[in-house]
């Protein structure tokens, strides 16, 4: 002791207190409950809630409170449960593996799962009690379908204790839940290797098995599919070679590839150009300075002219002063040489994308539609040249 200090060194603890104590402590766990069950979050405990939560009890604190100061009962049960002085390494990985029971039984799995892992951080080194922290830690996250980590700790809890059925079993389970199918196999027959009448094992070796070929030919549809796609894909490219169309940074033919025909539109990756009964279908953005609007229009056939898709979209809603129709609008297009080109929109959309100057930008041809003879057109115009 302290020079000069007055306070009595603390004795050890007798039986008969000890037992005095944990009688308080079952009392004051079963109050802590109870006042949990009247106070329970609509939701539950947030995840980054729970173990501020859990440390209000002197079961899980991990810090004096805010005066410095804990009760006599919390400060005696710190002692008795978790202090390393009072109790073997063995002891304390019990101790907390029984608080996770007991949260596991009241199916707060989150906070038996942090019982589990205070107890195999105390690394003992009884091979069945870890195997059991492990196992039942595995056990919590499997109700909260972590399979992964539920497949994780049954695996380690087995390599504590290989003949661990249970653990064995959930790690089958957990393999065919995130659709390991090799490995819950493999689980799944060292178990019957022990126990060939185990029913549990047998029925999900005959699911996994009926899983394993319903993947295999989902896999050969996939792969099927995706060489139709592969083949259309290269029927478009080729047909766009064959029409002379210029694609916007495709210098030469080696250079066309699909990822330069997406659409640059967010939410148009589906609307690609693509054939339909020998014909090219292409996506079309069509551009209102006047009023900094678009309309985009999917599948215009390359043998119908431009103006049959225009008169789809006049007259529109926003056009009050009616300046917008196809008889009174002049529509451009931005060439490869940056300059606007007008379009005569009688032409099928086909031939004027064959036009000397056209370029697809963004996997989609592009026009800029202006009143004829408007203060619009003379402004967008006076952009280029002036």
């Amino acid at each position: 002791m302290a020079e000069g200090s007055s306070q009595e060194p603390k004795k050890p603890m007798t039986d008969e207190e000890r037992l005095a104590l944990c009688q308080k402590m079952d009392q004051e766990l079963d109050d802590f409950i109870n006042s949990m069950e009247r106070t329970r979050y609509t939701d539950g405990w947030s995840e980054d809630k729970w173990e501020e939560e859990m440390d209000k009890h002197p079961f899980f604190m991990k810090t004096l409170p805010e005066n410095g100061e804990m009760s006599a009962l919390a400060e005696g049960l710190a002692k008795l449960k978790y202090d390393p002085e009072e109790n073997t390494a063995l002891e304390l990985a019990t101790n907390y593996k029984e608080d996770g029971n007991f949260n596991f039984r009241h199916k707060n799995y989150r906070l038996a799962i942090l019982g589990y892992t205070e107890g195999i951080k105390v690394k003992c080194d009884d091979a069945e009690t870890n195997a059991f922290l492990y196992n039942n830690r595995a056990a919590a996250q499997y109700h909260l379908k972590n399979y992964r980590s539920a497949l994780a700790d049954s695996e380690r809890a087995l390599s504590f204790k290989p003949d661990h059925a249970k653990a064995r079993l959930r790690a089958a389970k957990c393999a065919f839940e995130i659709a390991n199918y090799e490995k819950c196999l493999e689980h799944c027959n060292k178990l019957l290797e022990d126990n060939p009448s185990d029913t549990e094992a047998t029925e999900l070796v005959t699911k996994t098995k009926k899983k394993i070929v319903i993947q295999a030919r989902d896999k050969r549809k996939q792969e099927k599919l995706e060489h139709v796609k592969r083949q259309q894909k290269d029927e478009v490219v080729k047909a766009i070679l064959e029409r002379g169309i210029r694609i916007a940074n495709c210098d030469e033919e080696d250079d066309l590839d699909l990822s330069k025909l997406e659409p640059s539109m967010p939410g148009a990756h589906d609307n690609m150009v693509h054939l339909e009964n020998g014909k090219l279908q292409w996506p079309v953005l069509l551009f209102y300075p006047e009023h900094l609007l678009t309309d985009f229009i999917v599948d215009c056939p390359e043998d119908v002219p431009l103006e049959t898709q225009l008169a789809k979209v006049f007259p529109a809603p926003w056009d009050t002063q009616n300046q917008y129709g196809t008889d009174k609008i002049n529509v451009y297009s931005e060439g490869y040489n940056k300059l606007p080109h007008i379009i005569d929109i009688s032409m099928d959309l086909g031939d004027i994308l064959k036009m000397k100057y056209f370029e697809v930008k963004g996997g989609t041809p592009s026009f800029v539609v202006v009143p004829r003879g408007s203060q619009v057109e003379k402004r967008f115009l006076s952009g280029y040249f002036s």
